[in-house]
């Protein structure tokens, strides 16, 4: 009897350690004509990723394991990287500016898109969003792959560089790599909600948000932009990034 019971909470805590090691996979897909950078950044008091940045060619996937929930993080693309005789690394948008392709928990400097994932403990319920809050540089979705709800995709599928406005340009060169929003080109409180401007009541949308939210209603476009913005997912989904969707 008592080397059935050891057997038994030996196989129970084995199980329970299989299935807490990790959370979820992110798949993430480059559906773009060229190659691609993506780079990761867990939030506060969240593990880190096994990769923080990594090379991606056109037409290839590369899977991350999530660790056990809660966890939340931010996934994004840079573009138009090299390294430079010095060895630097760079990229003309979506850079990180840590000087390698690992990015090692900085984040994109604006203007970058960025997806957001929340992870929740045992399979409740996931958040997850498209904000093109810090700006826009490459189209990206964001889908549950499994689990159940609501789980739709989440997406900003338009090349927003081609029509932004010409005061939110982001250039290397004469080319247009970004699009800012106007937080990042005027640094005002009403654009940025804050002080004041710090509430739903309080903060409208900016001249970046409201072309944002034109051309990519899915994806946030300022703040509290939320209503249309945040999208929810239970049971434990993997998920499916996909750049250039």
């Amino acid at each position: 009897m008592k080397i059935q019971i050891v057997i038994f909470f030996t196989v129970a805590l084995a199980l329970i350690f299989a299935a807490g090691t990790n959370a979820a996979t992110v798949n993430i897909q480059n559906n773009c004509g060229r190659t691609i950078w993506p780079a990761t950044q867990s939030g506060s008091g969240s593990s880190q990723l096994s990769t923080t940045g990594f090379e991606l060619a056109s037409g290839a996937s590369q899977s991350i394991e999530i660790p056990a929930g809660p966890w939340s993080g931010r996934f994004w693309g840079r573009d138009g990287c090299s390294t430079d005789s010095s060895g630097r690394f760079a990229c003309a948008s979506g850079d990180c500016a840590s000087g390698t392709v690992e990015c090692n928990g900085a984040g994109g400097v604006p203007p970058t898109t960025l997806v957001e994932i929340t992870v929740a403990e045992n399979g409740g319920q996931d958040f997850y969003d498209v904000s093109n809050v810090d700006g826009f540089n490459l189209p990206v979705s964001v889908r549950p792959e499994g689990g159940n709800g609501d789980c739709q995709e989440s997406t900003c599928p338009n090349n927003l560089n081609d029509g932004c406005p010409a005061d939110l340009q982001y250039k290397s060169g004469d080319d247009v790599v970004g699009c800012l929003s106007s937080c990042a080109k005027y640094n005002m409180d009403q654009d940025c909600c804050r002080g004041a401007y710090d509430s739903p009541d309080t903060c409208t949308p900016s001249e970046s948000a409201n072309y944002f939210e034109q051309q990519c209603p899915q994806a946030y476009s300022y703040a509290y932009d939320d209503k249309t913005s945040t999208f929810t997912c239970s049971g434990g989904p993997n998920y499916l990034i996909t750049f250039c969707p």
